[in-house]
């Protein structure tokens, strides 16, 4: 039997096992074998070196945003529309066989958006290039998944599942659940509050399906048996995604209103060009980015290049804006001078660790550098005096 059946066998276990007090360890149990199996359907078959058949994209500019959805709903043709990168577009499915990058010039920053091929359902076992297509979707800052609004709201949901059964979550953010492996001493349990989801005992039954008996597991917040796995397995992405519907000219208005009230939500139109101003500014504050600007001493600032930071791209402090320029420009700075929103007043003397926001202006002062004193008087390890006998300074005669 292979991965794949058995997936499904404990899957159809799962669905006719009635959901009470008396089968939650059960459950708990076999939602560990799911996690375990699917963990080892994306792993290399053995005998490889591990390099699969992947889409060959280079990162580039300051953010990467994957374009996911099902065939024929218009991705192509966004793309085209933000970026001006011509992606053939047809009115048949599987239009777009390979990954198409293109970029966007959008508030002084590049962001490389990647049209993927459309994935069917059953991508996450392998269907189509649904796994070459989770894989870059693993590796961008931004998913948006292209919808088609005509169509029933089961596609949300069916690409929903798809990408969590490949380890990537949508719109949540990690479990506040500390987990180390020791090498002895038990499992040791904790909780910082009441759990009403999971108690030790399915903890130890959860670490022991993974052979895992030497543990320190502590609870911060009132997690699920789900979170607990996902700390477990240790290999989950989570990643921000925007419900993009497209084709809203061909539905009711009543219909657009419903669509857009829903939440991380947006409605478009590639026909018409409609609200696509709109998504461009959903997408720039989704990836959050910030501009920063520096200032040479004694100088205008420089607002022609900003320095673009992220919060997932190594973080906004100061450290990381100088990391950013040069490694070595940190240990030489004794202070920065910041004007913009981060800043109490203008300017404000901050240390490296002071959080910038966008469009702040930075100003970096050095250290100045001190000239080796070797000593006094006879006491000095080198000589300050002329090399020359006929350079020395002829001292006034003294007066009598």
């Amino acid at each position: 039997m292979g991965i794949i059946e058995k997936i499904k066998e404990i899957e159809f276990e799962m669905a006719r096992t009635q959901k009470n007090k008396a089968t939650e360890y059960h459950l708990g149990q076999l939602k560990a074998k799911i996690a375990k199996l699917r963990t080892q359907l994306l792993e290399p078959p053995k005998g490889t070196t591990g390099a699969g058949d992947g889409f060959e994209v280079t990162k580039f500019g300051h953010g990467r945003v994957a374009l996911i959805g099902f065939p024929s709903v218009g991705k192509s043709t966004l793309l085209t529309l933000l970026t001006g990168t011509q992606s053939e577009a047809a009115a048949y499915e599987f239009t777009t066989l390979t990954c198409i990058p293109g970029i966007i010039n959008y508030n002084d920053a590049k962001i490389q958006l990647l049209d993927l091929p459309g994935i069917i359902e059953g991508a996450s076992e392998g269907k189509g290039r649904g796994r070459q297509v989770i894989a870059v979707a693993k590796s961008s800052d931004l998913v948006l998944m292209v919808l088609d609004a005509s169509k029933s709201e089961g596609h949300r949901q069916i690409l929903t599942r798809e990408l969590e059964a490949v380890g990537l979550r949508l719109n949540k953010r990690p479990p506040q659940i500390y987990f180390k492996r020791k090498k002895t001493g038990g499992i040791s349990f904790n909780s910082t509050m009441q759990l009403t989801n999971v108690d030790e005992k399915l903890c130890y039954q959860i670490l022991h399906e993974y052979k895992i008996h030497n543990a320190e597991i502590l609870f911060r917040e009132d997690a699920t048996v789900d979170d607990l796995i996902d700390v477990i397995e240790g290999n989950r992405k989570y990643i921000k995604c925007v419900y993009v519907y497209n084709k809203i000219d061909v539905i009711g208005i009543d219909d657009v209103d419903k669509l857009a009230r829903q939440a991380n939500s947006i409605v478009i139109s590639c026909n018409l060009k409609l609200n696509l101003d709109r998504l461009l500014a959903r997408m720039w504050e989704e990836m959050g980015l910030v501009r920063v600007y520096t200032k040479p001493q004694g100088q205008q600032p420089d607002f022609s290049e900003p320095v673009v930071l992220s919060t997932d791209r190594g973080g906004c402090s100061v450290e990381d804006f100088c990391n950013h320029i040069h490694r070595s420009l940190l240990k030489d700075i004794k202070y920065v001078l910041v004007w913009g929103a981060s800043s109490k007043h203008y300017p404000q003397r901050c240390g490296t660790q002071h959080c910038l926001c966008d469009e702040d202006v930075v100003q970096i002062v050095k250290k100045k550098e001190k000239e080796e004193d070797g000593g006094r008087g006879r006491f000095k390890s080198h000589n300050t005096g002329p090399a020359r006998i006929s350079d020395r300074e002829k001292k006034a005669p003294l007066k009598t």
